[in-house]
C-alpha cells in the first residue's frame, strides 16, 4: 500500500534536498507537486487541500527556511500533517485495535458491503482475541441471504479454534442475534462477534435491518470492513455507513493489493471513525493494528522498524534464529539453513511486505528485483530442498545433472527450477560472506546496498 504515493513523495523530496537553501517560491513548487502525487494516490480533494495547506501554513516560516537543513524540515512537516490525516497527532489516545473495554460478553457489530472481506475478517478478529487476549469467543452469522454465508463462518470458527453459534434454519437475523447474545451470556463468552449480512450496493433494505440488529444487540464496537482495492469507493461506502448507522472504528482489507492508500488517507477526515485494523492477505493471522505515525513514516520511505521487530518477534522462533545467526557467523550457512530461513519468511508474510518496513528500500527497488528475491515460488524451494538427501543439503557441490533430475522429479518441479534454488543459494552465501567481511560499521556505512550482488566491487560508503 502507498507504493505509487511513496515513490512519488520521495522524488519530490530528493529534488529539495539538493537545493540546500530554500525559498518560498521553493516549498509552494514542492507542494505543487505534493498535491499532485496526492491526487493521483485517489485521496480525497478535501482531504488533500486541507493536507497541503497544513503544510504550507507551517513550512514557510522564516524558521524552517533558515534552519540547517530546511528540506529535513519540510518532509517533517509532511509527515505530522500525515499523521493527523490518518488519524494520530494531537488528541490521539494511542489505543489501537478494538476496545474490550465493556461487560461481558462485548458485542461487535461487523458491517459493510458484500466481498469486502467483512466474513474473513470476523474470523481473524476471533483468532486474535482468542490468541493475543485470551478472550471466549462466540462468532455468529447475521446473514441469511447469500447463500453458504452460515456454514463459511462456521468453517472460519472452526480453524481460528473458536464456537460458532448453532444455525437453526428459518430465524431472522434479529432472532440470530438475540440468541446469541443469550447463549454469551449463558455460557460466559467474553466476546460475541455478530457478522451481518452485506449487499452488492448501498440500499434502504441494507441500512434498516443493520440499524435493527444494532438497536437490538448495543454494540460496543461497530466495525466497518471496506475494500481497499475500491479506492474512493471505499470512502462513499464508509461515509454513508456512519450517517446512516453510526461506526467505532474501520477495518480495511486487501491494503496488500492497493499500491495508492488513498482511501487510508481520506477515511478519518471523511468519517471522523478511526481506522483500526488492516487486512492483508487471506490467512486468519494477515490482521494488524492500524498506527498512523508508523504508516506515515513508510509513504516518506523512512521504514517501519518498529512493527517489522514486532512481526519478526511474534513469528520467529528465537533459539532457532540464534543458533542460525552463530552458524552464519562461522560460515556454515548450508541448504537445511536456507529451508529454515524460506520458512521463517514464510511465517511473516511476503518479502516485499517486510522489506517495506525498512528504510530507504525503495530507492534500491531495482536492485532488489535483479536479486531474484522471488517470494511467489517460496513453498516449492522448500520442496525441492526436501527432495535432497542430507549430504546434498550440506555439500550442494555435489549436486550435477543426474542428481538434479531426480530432486526435480521428487519435488515435482523441473531442474530449471532446481538450477534457479542452487543459484539463489549461492547469492545468499555469497550475501553471508559479504556481511562477515564488512562488519557491524561497514554495514552501517553501507546499508543494503552494500549487500546486494556486486556490492563487493564498491566501496561500502
Amino acid at each position: 500500500m502507498f507504493e505509487a504515493l511513496s515513490s512519488k513523495l520521495n522524488g519530490v523530496f530528493d529534488r529539495l534536498r539538493r537545493r540546500g537553501a530554500l525559498s518560498e517560491a521553493d516549498v509552494t513548487e514542492a507542494l505543487r507537486e505534493v498535491r499532485v502525487a496526492l491526487l493521483e494516490a485517489d485521496v480525497a480533494l478535501p482531504v488533500v487541500r486541507d493536507l497541503v495547506n497544513k503544510v504550507r501554513e507551517r513550512a514557510v516560516g522564516q524558521e524552517v527556511l533558515r534552519s540547517v537543513s530546511p528540506a529535513q524540515q519540510v518532509v517533517k512537516i509532511v509527515n505530522d500533517a500525515l499523521v493527523e490525516a490518518l488519524g494520530g497527532g494531537e488528541g490521539d489516545d494511542g489505543k489501537r485495535g478494538i476496545d474490550l473495554n465493556a461487560p461481558s460478553p462485548v458485542p461487535i457489530l461487523m458491517v459493510g458491503l458484500q466481498g469486502s472481506g467483512k466474513t474473513t475478517t470476523s474470523g481473524k478478529i476471533a483468532l486474535r482475541l482468542r490468541t493475543k487476549d485470551r478472550k471466549k469467543v462466540l462468532l455468529a452469522s447475521l446473514d441469511v441471504h447469500r447463500p453458504a454465508a452460515q456454514l463459511q463462518l462456521q468453517t472460519l470458527a472452526q480453524q481460528a479454534e473458536v464456537t460458532s453459534l448453532p444455525i437453526v434454519p428459518g430465524q431472522t437475523p434479529i432472532q440470530i442475534a438475540a440468541r446469541a447474545m443469550d447463549v454469551g451470556r449463558r455460557e460466559l463468552y467474553d466476546v460475541v462477534i455478530l457478522d451481518t449480512a452485506g449487499r452488492l450496493a448501498i440500499d434502504e433494505a441494507l441500512m434498516e435491518e443493520v440499524a435493527q440488529v444494532k438497536l437490538a444487540t448495543n454494540p460496543h464496537e461497530t466495525l466497518l470492513v471496506v475494500d481497499a482495492m475500491t479506492g474512493q469507493d471505499a470512502v462513499n461506502t464508509a461515509r454513508a455507513f456512519q450517517d446512516k448507522v453510526g461506526v467505532t472504528g474501520i477495518v480495511m482489507t486487501r491494503i496488500d493489493g492497493d499500491a495508492r492508500g488513498g482511501a487510508a488517507l481520506s477515511m478519518r477526515a471523511v468519517t471522523g471513525a478511526p481506522i483500526k485494523l488492516l487486512g492483508a492477505g487471506e490467512k486468519l493471522d494477515a490482521l494488524e493494528d492500524f498506527h498512523p505515525d508508523r504508516i506515515a513514516s513508510r509513504i516518506l520511505g523512512m521504514g517501519d522498524i518498529v512493527s517489522l521487530v514486532e512481526k519478526a518477534a511474534a513469528t520467529i522462533d528465537q533459539a532457532e534464529a540464534e543458533k542460525l545467526a552463530a552458524r552464519m557467523q562461522k560460515g556454515k550457512f548450508t541448504l537445511e539453513d536456507y529451508a529454515a530461513q524460506l520458512k521463517q519468511i514464510g511465517k511473516m508474510g511476503s518479502l516485499q511486505g517486510i522489506l517495506g518496513m525498512l528504510p530507504g528500500v525503495g530507492k534500491i527497488k531495482q536492485q532488489l528485483n535483479d536479486a531474484n528475491l522471488d517470494t511467489s515460488i517460496l513453498k516449492r524451494q522448500a520442496a525441492i530442498i526436501g527432495s535432497m538427501t542430507a549430504k546434498e543439503r550440506r555439500f550442494p557441490d555435489v549436486i550435477k545433472a543426474s542428481r538434479k533430475k531426480r530432486i526435480a522429479a521428487g519435488s515435482g518441479t523441473s531442474v530449471q527450477e532446481v538450477n534457479k534454488l542452487l543459484k539463489q543459494f549461492d547469492d545468499m552465501s555469497a550475501m553471508m560472506k559479504r556481511m562477515n567481511k564488512l562488519g557491524q560499521k561497514g554495514l552501517m556505512r553501507g546499508g543494503l546496498a552494500a549487500l546486494l550482488p556486486g556490492a563487493g566491487n564498491k566501496r561500502p560508503f
